[in-house]
């Protein structure tokens, strides 16, 4: 399989990764079945109405969630939906430990991963005992975000960490869609981050290609598309495709509506090498990883 080059030059390999493990604070989680990571949005504003909760109803919504198959538990307490309001380092963190704190006492075993561009939240949530730190911004956001993720390694709080290719910010990304040539320069753009992060002697490095941050939705499909060539890294890939805009704005329909919008995209990036799916809807998901694994693809 491969992906043209941008300058019209010899067609580059396009790889599936095969990094299939993660060490989440000492404990191994084995990607070689995909995951599912469920979606929980602190914040009064999410695109999808159905994945807002409160500090109160956190944990039923995390145990729902476990209950159907989630590995991972991602809490977010800054919406970054297009044109999302900007809140301050401090009310995203009171939105966020309280969670932690919740679902850890009530699931101490519960995998949390903390959605967050921010060092100082990320660093607070790992040391709450968030054991994940996903970060849309692919650390351009805040500059002390790569030393945070190596400091708590160093500290023997060692966290994988999700590098998220953005451009902008929530509040200016629609605007800067404009590529050369879309997935080499998501991939140029990626792997600057990368080679810090590995430099900072930070292992456990997942994948995003940032689905529906700074591109249309004709660039998501062709991202989609082109999954595999991301595997050159040798990272596990996060994709992140449920209810967004790519899938409602295409069928014309809400994102209340886009399940099995969603099931069918998330089948298509299981095809191609996703081994981590961040959704809304744990039980669907699940039921679409079992049934992707059970087809052999050539």
């Amino acid at each position: 399989m491969t992906i043209n080059d941008r300058t019209g030059g010899p067609a580059q390999p396009m790889f599936k990764s095969t990094k299939k493990t993660l060490n989440c604070r000492g404990r191994l989680v084995n990607l070689t079945t995909p995951a599912v990571m469920g979606i929980l949005n602190l914040t009064p504003d999410s695109f999808y109405a159905g994945s807002r909760t409160s500090v109160d109803s956190v944990v039923a919504t995390a145990e729902q969630m476990l209950t159907d198959g989630a590995t991972f538990l991602d809490i977010g307490g800054y919406s970054t939906r297009p044109g999302a309001a900007d809140i301050s380092p401090t009310e995203e963190a009171d939105r966020v430990l309280p969670a932690i704190d919740a679902i850890l006492s009530s699931f101490p075993g519960a995998l949390i991963s903390v959605d967050t561009f921010r060092a100082s939240v990320a660093r607070q949530a790992v040391e709450a005992g968030a054991c994940l730190i996903n970060d849309v911004s692919g650390g351009t956001m805040d500059a002390a975000m790569f030393s945070t993720v190596a400091g708590l390694r160093r500290a023997g709080l060692s966290v994988p960490y999700v590098l998220m290719h953005l451009r902008g910010t929530p509040q200016t990304m629609q605007v800067m869609t404009a590529y050369t040539n879309l997935v080499p320069d998501v991939i140029d753009e990626l792997a600057v981050q990368l080679a810090q992060l590995r430099e900072l002697g930070v292992a456990d490095i997942i994948l995003d290609p940032g689905f529906g941050f700074a591109k249309t939705v004709e660039q998501n499909f062709l991202l989609l598309n082109k999954l595999p060539a991301f595997g050159l890294f040798d990272a596990p890939i996060l994709v992140g495709l449920s209810r967004k805009s790519t899938i409602w704005k295409t069928l014309k329909i809400t994102a209340n509506e886009a399940l099995n919008g969603t099931t069918v995209l998330n089948t298509l990036a299981l095809t191609k090498g996703a081994s981590i799916l961040r959704v809304h809807d744990v039980r669907e998901a699940v039921e679409c990883i079992k049934l992707t694994q059970s087809v052999t693809f050539f």
